[in-house]
């Protein structure tokens, strides 16, 4: 049997190339899981509502436009006036736009799978300011103007809880299905009555929408001036989009958040042209201000990036039971080698497994001591002493415990890692500075000489 050092770090290496191949299956169970789980989010939210954004209101004011023109038949040389009507529409964005609304969210649950939706209640009013004679040029008998409203996208109206009613100008005027607005899609309206030609005037406004959706609320602020307030129960809110809150404050009761914007920031009038115009309405249906309320215990994002670090682990038990055949002089077996690095790669399962049924840390715990326990029993007969083994398992407790630190502190994840992966490396050659590893290899040498000269 063929002992020499070197063959024995090249069988250590290829054994840690081995264990790729279970480390990978783990993985792709746990992608499989992952995305089996979104599966059953979506389909509970297409059983109910999706994510919710609100873009308006928008002021829609039709009308026709009539042109005369004198023509002269040629056969008989008379003139008459030649009448065409030509059917528009003017669009007006809120001067003022205030939305003040409170998130309280709830857990659907199928299976073992859970999905976080909210309720919103949000107050909107503003104020529309209308020019002189609606900036129309031209005579008053050239136009007539048709019955206006206010248009409303909603993401998903399926979520409107309420029956949706605006005060106009102290006037209450009911909300129907559909904007009637080609590039809005979802959402309602509510019809107007109809305007004069004449001087300028505005049009204040306040209705209530009671909406419920998953996981995503936004508002696209169409206001020359829009003011964002939002209260929620869930302390733990991922703020996105174009445009971030200027305040906000965030505890374990829930988070207050507020935000304001201006024409000048969102230059909303120039994408509602592009929309009407050009057919591109990109610019203004992802201006908005985004919340999302995030699962910071997210199990299987928590399993996947522990995966990563399986290597590092089973290399340094490896390198830990090397140093013991070096400076103890003991004989492990590449097989020995091969089921301790196999218990190391099933405490992700086990993780896995126990995640889905209980909070991550308490699966952790978990996992880790099963692992820690059973790794503690073989290595007792592996490194012959009780107290390398003990020592082999208090040193495996502290890895999974700054494992367990590493996953719990995203922001600083990448350089605790590298703290310790450089602390480890620096033990390692502490340990062995003095070592002279060509004696050891003539050594085993030796030792492999006087076994085939004893046989």
């Amino acid at each position: 049997m063929t002992r020499t050092l070197g063959f024995k770090v090249l069988t250590i290496v290829g054994l840690v190339f081995f264990l790729l191949i279970p480390l990978t299956m783990i993985d792709g169970l746990v992608s499989s899981r992952q995305y089996l789980r979104e599966g059953v989010e979506r389909d509970i939210a297409r059983s109910s509502s999706y994510a919710q954004q609100i873009t308006g209101p928008i002021l829609v004011v039709p009308f026709v436009e009539i042109k005369r023109t004198w023509r002269q038949d040629p056969q008989t040389g008379e003139r008459y006036e030649d009448v065409k009507e030509f059917s528009k529409r003017l669009y007006f964005l809120p001067e003022q736009l205030q939305l003040d609304g409170q998130l309280g969210t709830e857990v659907r649950q199928r299976g073992i799978y859970k999905i976080r939706q909210y309720q919103s209640l949000s107050h909107i009013s503003g104020q529309f300011v209308l020019p002189k004679r609606l900036g129309l040029k031209g005579e008053d008998e050239n136009y007539r103007l048709g019955t206006p409203f206010i248009a409303v996208g909603i993401s998903d109206i399926r979520g409107i809880g309420n029956k949706m009613t605006a005060n106009v100008n102290n006037h209450q005027r009911a909300f129907a299905p559909g904007t009637q607005i080609g590039f809005l899609q979802n959402g309602v309206h509510a019809k107007l009555g109809k305007f004069n030609l004449g001087a300028a005037q505005s049009l204040r406004f306040a209705f209530d929408l009671q909406l419920q959706g998953t996981s995503t609320f936004a508002v696209v602020p169409v206001g020359a001036d829009t003011q964002v307030k939002l209260t929620s129960d869930w302390p733990h809110p991922s703020f996105v989009g174009e445009y971030l809150p200027r305040e906000r404050e965030i505890s374990s009761q829930g988070f207050t958040a507020a935000w304001q914007t201006s024409f000048f920031a969102t230059d909303m009038q120039q994408a509602l042209n592009d929309c009407r115009f050009k057919q591109k309405c990109s610019g203004l249906n992802d201006r908005a201000m985004k919340v999302n309320l995030i699962d910071p215990v997210d199990q299987y994002l928590k399993t996947e990036r522990a995966i990563k670090y399986a290597l590092l682990f089973i290399g340094l038990t490896f390198a830990v039971f090397f140093l013991f055949e070096v400076l103890k002089r003991l004989a492990i077996h590449p097989v020995q080698y091969t089921l301790v690095g196999l218990a190391l790669a099933f405490f992700y399962l086990l993780l896995l497994s126990l995640a889905e049924h209980m909070s991550f840390a308490r699966a952790y715990a978990l996992a880790a001591a099963a692992c820690v326990s059973l790794l503690a029993v073989y290595t007792h007969s592996v490194l012959r002493d009780f107290w390398r083994a003990l020592s082999f398992s208090a040193l495996l407790t502290g890895l999974y415990g700054m494992l367990y630190v590493l996953l719990s502190a995203e922001d600083f994840a990448l350089l605790m890692g590298s703290v310790l992966v450089f602390g480890l490396l620096a033990a390692f050659m502490l340990l062995t500075r003095k070592l002279d590893w060509y004696a050891i290899g003539r050594n085993n040498n030796a030792e492999v000489a006087h076994e085939s000269a004893a046989q």
